[in-house]
C-alpha cells in the first residue's frame, strides 16, 4: 500500500530541510552520474530513465494551481537487492516529523524557474546535528519492481517554469539494518551516512509545467 505524504508548501519544505541539517547546496543540481534516459512517444507525461541494474519509470501529472503528482515504478534488472532512498531518515521519524514506512517530502533546490526534487541519501551536515540524517530505504529483490507516489505542492516563492525528480539507489550491502516495521506499513532499511557518496541518482528529464510534458 502506498501512502502519499500531504501536500507541503516551500515554507514547510524549508522548515523540514532545516530540521534535517540541510541546506538548498545540499541538494546537487545534476545527477551523480549521467544515465540515458528516454522518452515515451505517445505519453509526454511520462518518462523512463535506464540506470546500472535499474530502470526508473516515471509519470508526472500536473495542473495549473494544484500540486505535481509523482508516480514512479522502480525495476531491479541485477543480481543483487537493490536499495532505494525514498523514505526519507531516521532523524525525520524520531523528531515525528515521518511516519516510519511512509514515503517522504522530497528534499529541493531551485534556480531560478527550474526546481530540482530529490529523495536521496543526504551527507552530513556541519555543524553535525545531535540526531544524524541516516537515510532510510526500500528494497527491491532482483526481477522485482517497487511502485510509489507522492505530491509537491508548486507554491514556492519563485515561479516554476520546469521541474524533475531524482532517486538515490544503490545495491543492497552488509551495513543495511532491517528496522521493525509499524503495522500496515511497508518494510524500511537503515542506511549507512557512507551511501550519500555511494548513491547513484536516477533523475528524470526537465518536466515543462506549461505544456504539462517532458522535454525530448
Amino acid at each position: 500500500m502506498t501512502h502519499l505524504p500531504r501536500p507541503a508548501n516551500a515554507l514547510m519544505l524549508a522548515m523540514l530541510a532545516a530540521g534535517y541539517g540541510l541546506t538548498a547546496a545540499s541538494v546537487p543540481p545534476t545527477p551523480a552520474a549521467m544515465e540515458k534516459t528516454a522518452m515515451n512517444a505517445d505519453d509526454r507525461r511520462s518518462a523512463r530513465v535506464t540506470g546500472a541494474d535499474a530502470v526508473l519509470e516515471v509519470r508526472f501529472e500536473y495542473a495549473e494551481g494544484g500540486p505535481l503528482k509523482v508516480a514512479y515504478t522502480l525495476r531491479n534488472e541485477g543480481r543483487a537487492p537493490l536499495m532505494a532512498f525514498d523514505r526519507g531518515n531516521r532523524h525525520a521519524v524520531l523528531t515525528k516529523k515521518l511516519a516510519q514506512g511512509d514515503i517522504a517530502v522530497p528534499t529541493f533546490m531551485q534556480e531560478d524557474g527550474d526546481l530540482t526534487l530529490s529523495h536521496r541519501a543526504l551527507p552530513l551536515s556541519k555543524p553535525h546535528p545531535i540526531i544524524p540524517p541516516t537515510p532510510l530505504a526500500s528494497r527491491v529483490e532482483p526481477g522485482d519492481a517497487m511502485e510509489g507516489e507522492f505530491e509537491f505542492a508548486m507554491d514556492t516563492d519563485v515561479p516554476v517554469d520546469r521541474v524533475r525528480w531524482c532517486v538515490g539507489v544503490v545495491p543492497f550491502a552488509d551495513d543495511f539494518k532491517a528496522l521493525k516495521p509499524e503495522p500496515n506499513k511497508p518494510e524500511v532499511w537503515l542506511g549507512s551516512l557512507n551511501d550519500a557518496d555511494r548513491q547513484q541518482l536516477l533523475c528524470t528529464p526537465w518536466f515543462d509545467l506549461a505544456s504539462s510534458s517532458f522535454e525530448s
